[in-house]
């Protein structure tokens, strides 16, 4: 019972299911639905497999039961948005989803008659038919009455399943007038009445009228389906003298005949199918019909799924048993979404689904969808996929890993696992579980011992020659212990299955069943247990199979007149064998299931009308089509089939045509109508002039537009353009001659046409009319909203209406957005301004062919556009229209396709599963799926993870995966710590909504501790400082206390030192700076070699150091500045870095004398700085002044005149970061790299002074290598002019440059630290100061230091003061 106390069952299912459903135009339609459990549920439907949209429906309401109410039923010949197949759709939240059965709804069609009945004449004691000709559908609504009465049905009076009225051994009773009404559809319909009359019997003498008459069948039987339960009614009516008596058998049984010979069966069963024959024997004469009675079974459950609970890595099997006839077929949903076959879900046993190697996310509710063409059920049950812990009895020690795992034997199909027990069981009755996967595969599967103590299993069905990776894990009392490492073992290649079964034969037995047969395979390695047969439909990829006990098989159930494809493969105890070679074979004909498509009909004179069709669609042709079969009927009379017709002057013709094969004729199309012409065109002359012309002009086309010749009366078959540069004849082109306008493309802008047009007929081409135009340059505006017909304005010419309208020509789809299409069209049968002032509509039709059974939808509109909305995301649709006025309407135009535009995924990526790395603890693998709702191509994902489920998102971490690949794999996390995953896909138009958040919990790991000679090393991590401390411990806490106390007091003189350094360096640099202060940057007049300025001034009392900010760029890029092409242009140059030091840019004010104080010595400091330079560069002075404040955001400049001063100034920032990597070496560090830690930030600004340009490159200023500033050189930059200005405080680089001066490229001088170098920082460039300006110190300088360095800084310390008095005393 510990199993309910964890989690139990959800019952959740559908008390109520909706059900086929006949509905009435006009009338309300309700389908029923409710869906049962203890959790709220949410009920949705489904129509044609789309989703309705029932909040901004107006006629389909979701009622509270979960029932679908239409409130009025709409339905025509062109728009049947109501009818189809519904499915309703029940979701619990964090759940799961199952679906109902499906419902078609179909609704009645409108009530009028194909045929009226007609009068008939009946010898008293005979038989005859009144025919009443109407659509299936309105069978069920009709009945018959006499003399206004309704007819009472009877053993003599029967109506049969077409509503035509049997009236058997007629007396003056059945006399009267009749009439067929259709009812229950809205008003009342009736049919014309016809009028039975009686004729004298057949007892009078031998001479009387009627005497020996010919046995006549007026209606024969023919085959049909039913489904169990059903009625039916075979009829077989006869009549003749004498009267016939009719019997009826099937096989060894006889039947009873009522009204004239018919047979009718109640409450069908499945016994009551087979082939019944009507024999009507009237002692001169004998007639036998025969016609098949099937009985179709709907579906039914012999043993519906189960529910299971599993652990992860099991493998499981939903078992479901069906029955029925035609044999059902079975599919399984999860969750609502199909199941498709693969590796680990697997269709077994015909029905069943096995899932093998279960991970967490096959959680869900699982279905069993049977249906055949009598119906369809589903059953459901729930998976719960327990966690290992939830099992656990007691608290307490878990085993250790078990040890020496290897593979003792090594077969093809099996592999033999032994091992040793682990070193810490930590109890008895140990037992083992092995898991198991195919390598490169996430899915596990799990085996275990037979018995507490076994120390092997034996692994089997595995796949030869493939390589598998196993683990074991013990169990104790407690509960799962550690797993073994990983063993990967190769299986031997297959040598032992069986050979191929000789002799497979196809052998075609029907149009939908083909019989396979073979032998035995010669070798069969042992004996053979199954069969298993594969079969697959030409061009097709999707290969079925089934299993086989004997040596045949036949296929029932396939498609007619199709070639399909045929192997068989034995299998012994080994496994599956050597397959055959593939046989073909193709099923039977048969007639044609469908009509030919698109029949119109086109009057061409007064005595003959033009028929043209399409064949039937491919799926129905079921044959080679031999030929079509043509029937007519004048003035509503019935004809014969004829393939020439010598038809009458102003008359009207219905036809129809059906499709022939060698089986027979299929059924045949609506019938269509179309009226001759009272009399002939005259083609003895060539057509007139057309009566008008005109041109519109575009950019590289012309549209050409006409009206037809005055005179009518003569016949015209086409015309003829011809257009040219300067002549007319350079090209023609012919059209039809029911076009109207014409679009000349591929011409050339700006350039002068000249067109021509003329009618023609068979006797020649008529007089032509000229226009000339020019086409538009190039640069014109184009409105695409002008409609060209708005262009031409001459006195319209009526054309006589042609029957059947013309269908709308020109359709044009145009995506508006991702779900929406405008199409637009013209129509010919319409003045030329294309203004529509009668009663005529049209209809918009599209559909996509993804999936392939995909039905049309329709619209009506009264103009020539239509908005089409509601469309899928990134799919392809094709749209038609057609044109209906009044009872007439034209034939489907041509179809325009159009693809949507891209959206963002509108679901999430599905069964996100993690999975941690074997052997390494820190690092998860996480697999996905793509959403079932990409809208596009799917151009990556984002990962997010956090350790706070209720986080924000923009706390969680994120991880980018680029592509369409569907793993990722995550590094460096936390052991044992609870983690939260969320995934998001992206396309081209963006991010989709992410999928729920997946838990997984990190491996237990060790302590951070190593043993060091009989010491520990621990170690702190300072989130705030970023200090990393290390502390060698040995065993007693007296020794830890003192190497603390050692510690203080060693930073503690260090940082004394320091100070009292700093104090005297002030001083010296101090009276040095008066000294120089004579000679300031803008006192220099001479030329270079008059200048000696010192190298450099470092002045340690004005040094800044501040702690910084971590960057958030993990990797901050520095990029080079380019040199403006004159002063006055002022460049700014990105600077990659987007840290807060860059961002936190200070203003300074520069003296005439200003110096830089610096200190750049510490160890794991890598500045480098960026400056241009010329190629001959004069003699620089370099100061170095510190920043006076990192709060201050702005720069000011001032500009003066052009030729104020000819020297620059070079100003300069920079940061020094300080190596912080707890485990780096004392000089660590890469070049070009920054590194995350504590951080120093030494601000700069550096004025690089130039004089005059000397026609001499100068030497350049060495600092001594043994100082821990290393070297460095800085070469000046051209002279500019005399601006001063201050910077702005972005990450840029403004510079100027000298008018007339020479340009060229960028270079750099960089200061290293014994030899590091790192990203060049950004530089920026003002003109010198105008006059003298202060600036003001900061006061507060705070210098840092890293804790390992203070010992360094000592030994230095001394060095470092030699080094800065040889600097500034040269």
């Amino acid at each position: 019972h510990w199993l309910c106390s964890i989690l139990n069952f959800t019952v959740f299912r559908f008390s109520v299911e909706p059900s086929d459903t006949l509905a009435v135009r006009g009338a309300p339609a309700l389908l029923n639905c409710s869906a049962y459990s203890s959790a709220p549920v949410q009920v949705d439907w489904k129509k044609d497999g789309t989703f309705l949209n029932l909040a901004v429906d107006d006629r389909r309401q979701l009622l509270p039961d979960g029932s679908l109410l239409i409130t009025s039923v709409v339905h025509s010949k062109h728009n049947k948005p109501d009818e189809g197949i519904y499915q309703c759709v029940a979701t619990i939240d964090n759940l799961g989803t199952i679906k109902s059965r499906t419902a078609r709804l179909i609704v009645a069609g409108l009530p009028r008659f194909s045929s009226q009945p007609e009068a008939v004449t009946v010898h008293e004691g005979d038989t005859e038919i009144l025919s009443c000709e109407v659509n299936a559908d309105l069978v069920p609504f009709t009945h018959w009455e006499r003399n206004k009465q309704a007819v009472e049905l009877d053993q003599r009076v029967v109506q049969l399943p077409n509503s035509d009225l049997v009236v058997s051994n007629a007396s003056e009773a059945d006399v009267g007038q009749y009439r067929c009404l259709i009812e229950n559809l809205g008003p009342a319909k009736a049919s014309e009445e016809a009028e039975l009359q009686l004729l004298p019997g057949n007892s009078g003498p031998r001479c009387s009228y009627g005497l020996h008459r010919k046995l006549e069948i007026l209606q024969a039987p023919e085959s049909v389906t039913k489904v169990l339960g059903e009625r039916v009614l075979l009829p077989c009516v006869l009549k003749g003298n004498p009267p016939p008596i009719v019997r009826w058998t099937k096989g060894e049984e006889r039947f009873d005949a009522v009204a004239g010979g018919s047979l009718q069966i109640v409450n069908l069963t499945e016994e009551d199918a087979g082939i019944y024959s009507c024999l009507a024997d009237n002692g001169n004469e004998t007639i036998e019909a025969t016609a098949e009675l099937t009985v179709q079974v709907p579906p039914r459950f012999l043993k519906k799924p189960s529910n299971i609970y599993a652990h992860e890595s099991m493998d499981i099997i939903f078992e479901c048993d069906v029955t029925g006839s035609p044999p059902p077929t079975v599919k399984w949903l999860k969750n609502g979404d199909t199941v498709f076959p693969s590796d680990y879900f697997k269709i077994v046993n015909q029905h069943n689904l096995q899932v093998l190697g279960l991970v967490i996310s096959d959680e869900g509710f699982y279905q069993c969808l049977a249906e055949n063409e009598a119906g369809n059920i589903q059953a459901s049950s729930q998976l719960i996929i327990l966690d290992h812990s939830s099992v656990l009895r007691a608290g307490g020690p878990t085993p250790s890993a078990p040890r020496d795992v290897v593979a003792s034997l090594v077969s093809t199909r099996f592999i033999k696992l032994t091992w040793r027990i682990p070193a810490e069981p930590n109890g008895d009755n140990i037992t083992y579980s092995v898991y198991y996967s195919l390598e490169g595969t996430n899915r596990e599967r799990i085996e275990n011992t037979s018995r507490p103590g076994e120390m092997q299993v034996t692994i089997q069905n595995l796949m030869p020659d493939t390589k598998y990776t196993f683990r074991v894990v013990a169990f104790n009392r407690n509960g799962q212990g550690e797993s073994s490492a990983p063993l990967t073992v190769a299986t031997q290649p297959e040598v032992q299955v069986p050979g191929p079964a000789p002799n497979l034969q196809a052998a075609v037995t029907s149009p939908t069943s083909i019989t396979l047969s073979w032998n035995k395979p010669l070798t069969g390695n042992g004996e053979i247990q199954t069969y298993k047969l594969y079969y697959t439909e030409k061009g097709q990829d999707l290969e079925q199979d089934f299993d086989v006990t004997g040596l045949s098989h036949t296929m029932t159930g396939l498609k007619k007149f199709t070639e399909y494809s045929f192997r068989v493969v034995a299998l012994n105890k080994h496994g599956p064998g050597v397959s055959t070679e593939d046989v073909a074979a193709q099923t039977l004909s048969d007639i044609p299931s469908a009509a030919p498509q698109n029949l119109t009909l086109e009057v061409r004179n007064s005595k003959s009308i033009m028929m043209k069709w399409q064949p039937p669609p491919p799926g129905t042709q079921n044959g080679e089509i031999t030929g079509y079969k043509i029937r007519y009927r004048k003035g509503g009379r019935k004809g014969e089939a004829v393939e020439v017709l010598n038809l009458e002057r102003g008359t009207e013709y219905a036809f129809r045509v059906s499709a022939t094969t060698v089986n027979g004729s299929g059924p045949a199309t609506d019938w269509l109508t179309a009226e001759t012409f009272e009399s002939d065109l005259d083609e003895s002359q060539v057509p007139e002039i057309p009566s008008s012309l005109h041109v519109r002009p575009l950019v590289n086309s012309i549209v050409v537009s006409w009206t037809p010749p005055e005179n009518q009366d003569i016949v015209v078959r086409g015309y003829i353009i011809g257009y040219g540069k300067g002549s007319p004849h350079a090209q023609t082109i012919k059209v039809d001659y029911k076009q109207r306008y014409f679009t000349i493309d591929n011409l050339d802008p700006n350039s002068h046409y000249v067109i021509t047009l003329k009618a023609f007929n068979n006797v020649g081409e008529g007089v032509p009319i000229y226009e000339s135009a020019t086409t538009r340059m190039q640069s014109d505006p184009i409105d695409p909203d002008v409609d060209l017909f708005e262009l031409f304005h001459t006195p319209y010419t009526p054309v006589p209406d042609p029957t059947p309208m013309l269908p709308p020509v020109g359709v044009q789809a145009s995506v508006i957005s991702h779900d929406t299409v405008k199409v637009t069209w013209a129509d010919n049968s319409l003045p030329k301004n294309q203004k529509i002032t009668d009663a005529r509509f049209y209809t918009v039709r599209w559909k996509t062919n993804i999936p392939a059974n995909t039905k049309f939808k329709t619209a009506n509109t009264t103009t020539l556009s239509h908005m089409v909305s509601g469309l899928k995301p990134n799919t392809l649709y094709e749209f038609s229209v057609m044109v209906t006025k009044g009872r007439r309407m034209s034939t489907w135009s041509m179809t325009a396709h159009v693809t949507t535009l891209e959206s963002i995924p509108s679901s999430p990526p599905k069964d996100v599963t993690v999975v941690s790395k074997e052997g390494r603890p820190r690092t998860i693998n996480i697999n996905w799926q793509p959403p079932s709702e990409a809208n596009g191509k799917i151009t990556g994902y984002i990962i997010y993870y956090s350790t706070d489920v209720n986080a924000e998102v923009h706390d969680w971490v994120v991880e980018p995966v680029v592509g369409n690949r569907l793993t990722h794999q995550i590094q460096e996390l936390t052991l044992d710590t609870v983690y939260y995953f969320k995934i998001q896909a992206r396309n081209s138009k963006g991010m989709g909504p992410m999928s729920e958040a997946v838990e997984f919990r990190t491996p237990k790991g060790e302590r951070a501790k190593w043993p060091i000679n009989n010491q520990q090393i621990c170690f702190y991590y300072d989130i705030q400082y970023e200090v990393v401390i290390y502390i060698y411990m040995t065993g007693s806490h007296e020794n830890h206390m003192l190497v603390i106390v050692i510690i203080v007091a060693v930073g503690a003189f260090t940082i004394i030192v320091v100070v009292v350094g700093a104090f005297l360096c002030t001083r010296r640099t101090t009276s040095h700076q008066k000294k120089y202060s004579t000679n300031g940057s803008h006192k220099y007049k001479g030329t270079s070699k008059d200048l000696k300025p010192p190298d450099l001034w470092i002045h340690h009392e004005r040094l800044e150091l501040k702690p910084m900010d971590k960057s958030p760029e993990p990797n901050p890029v520095m990029t080079d500045t380019p040199i403006p092409r004159s002063s006055q242009d002022v460049v700014v140059a990105e600077s990659a870095t987007d840290n807060p030091m860059a961002q936190r840019r200070n203003s300074y004010r520069g003296h005439e004398t200003e110096d830089v104080s610096t200190l750049a010595g510490r160890r794991g400091v890598r500045p480098k700085m960026m400056m241009p330079f010329d190629a001959q560069p004069p003699q620089p002075v370099i100061s170095a002044h510190p920043i006076h404040s990192l709060d201050n955001h702005h720069h000011h400049y001032h500009m003066s005149g052009l030729s104020s001063l000819p020297r620059s100034y070079l100003q300069h920032q920079f940061s020094l970061r300080a190596q912080a990597s707890a485990l780096s070496q004392r000089d660590g560090g890469s070049a070009g790299g920054e590194t995350e830690g504590p951080a120093c930030l030494c601000s700069f600004k550096v004025e690089v002074v130039k004089e005059e340009e000397p026609s001499y490159n100068p030497p350049t200023a060495h600092v001594r290598p043994t100082h821990p500033l290393k070297s460095f050189a800085v070469p000046a930059i051209p002279a500019v002019s005399a601006h001063t200005f201050e910077v702005p405080a972005l990450p840029s680089t403004p510079l100027l440059s000298q008018p007339g001066s020479q340009l060229h490229s960028v270079k750099t001088a960089s200061i290293g630290t014994l030899g590091r170098t790192r990203t060049p920082m950004a530089v920026t460039v003002p003109s010198a100061p105008d006059a003298a300006e202060t600036s003001k110190m900061l006061e507060d300088t705070q210098p840092c230091y890293e804790t390992d360095e203070l010992s360094e800084e000592m030994a230095h310390l001394e060095g470092l003061m030699k080094d800065l008095n040889a600097i500034t005393n040269p």
